[in-house]
C-alpha cells in the first residue's frame, strides 16, 4: 500500500494561504490545513513548529512577493512610500492575511528585506542612529495598522457592506443637531470609513513622515 504523499514547505505554505483567504487567523488551524491536504496534523508539524509559526510563514511570503524586483528610487520619503504601497497592494490581493502579518508579525527573508529598506531611508533622512529604531518601530505599527484596518473593510461581503452604508447614513444624517451640533453640521461631507482608503493612506503617512522631517529639521546643526 502506498504511503502518503509528502508535501513540502512551499506547497503546504500555498494551501494555507488558500485556507486563509475564505477563514481568518483564529478559525484557521493546522488541522483544519491537514484534513485539505488529506493528511494528518503531526505531518505538518514537522515543518512548523505551531500554528503562528506557519502563520507568520505565510505572511513572510507576502512581504517576499511586495519585495521581488523592488528597486528604491527617490528620496527618503518616496522610497517609504513606495515601499508601503507595494505591501499595501500584496496584501491587498489577499486581505485575509494582512491581519496575520498585524498580529503576527514574521521573521523571514521578506521581513528582512522589508526592514533593511526602511531603516536605510531613515538613515538617508538625517535621523541619528540612536533615534532610528524606535522611529522605525512607530512607522511599521502605522504602516501594519492602516493595512490591517484596510484590509478589514474589503473582505466584507456586497450585502454586509450595503447594510454598514445604511447604518451610517441613518447614524449621521439622523443624528439629533441638540445633541450632536459637531455632527449634524457635517453629516452631508462626513464620509464612512471604506470610502477613498487609498488617499487617505497616503495622506496619513505622508503626515507622519513630515513629522520625522521637521524633527531633523529642528535639530541644532
Amino acid at each position: 500500500m502506498a504511503g502518503r504523499r509528502r508535501w513540502s514547505t512551499d506547497e503546504i505554505l500555498d494551501a494555507a494561504a488558500e485556507l486563509l483567504r475564505t477563514s481568518d487567523a483564529d478559525s484557521f488551524s493546522v488541522r483544519k490545513l491537514a484534513a485539505a491536504l488529506g493528511t494528518d496534523s503531526s505531518s505538518l508539524y514537522r515543518h512548523f513548529r505551531s500554528k503562528t509559526e506557519l502563520l507568520r510563514a505565510v505572511a513572510d511570503r507576502i512581504l517576499l512577493a511586495a519585495m521581488d524586483d523592488h528597486r528604491p528610487e527617490g528620496d527618503w520619503k518616496e522610497r517609504v512610500t513606495a515601499l508601503a504601497l507595494r505591501v499595501r497592494e500584496a496584501f491587498g490581493r489577499q486581505p485575509q492575511l494582512a491581519a496575520v502579518w498585524g498580529r503576527y508579525a514574521s521573521s523571514g527573508t521578506g521581513s528582512r528585506l522589508v526592514m533593511e529598506e526602511v531603516l536605510r531611508a531613515l538613515r538617508e533622512s538625517g535621523l541619528p542612529d540612536e533615534e532610528i529604531p524606535a522611529r522605525y518601530h512607530r512607522l511599521v505599527v502605522l504602516i501594519s495598522a492602516l493595512i490591517a484596518s484596510e484590509a478589514g473593510v474589503s473582505t466584507v461581503t456586497p450585502a454586509e457592506f450595503e447594510q454598514g452604508m445604511e447604518l451610517f447614513r441613518v447614524a449621521v444624517l439622523g443624528a439629533d443637531p441638540e445633541r450632536f451640533p459637531a455632527l449634524a453640521h457635517f453629516a452631508r461631507d462626513v464620509r464612512p470609513l471604506g470610502a477613498d482608503r487609498r488617499a487617505a493612506f497616503e495622506e496619513i503617512l505622508a503626515t507622519h513622515l513630515t513629522g520625522i522631517e521637521v524633527a531633523v529639521r529642528a535639530r541644532p546643526a
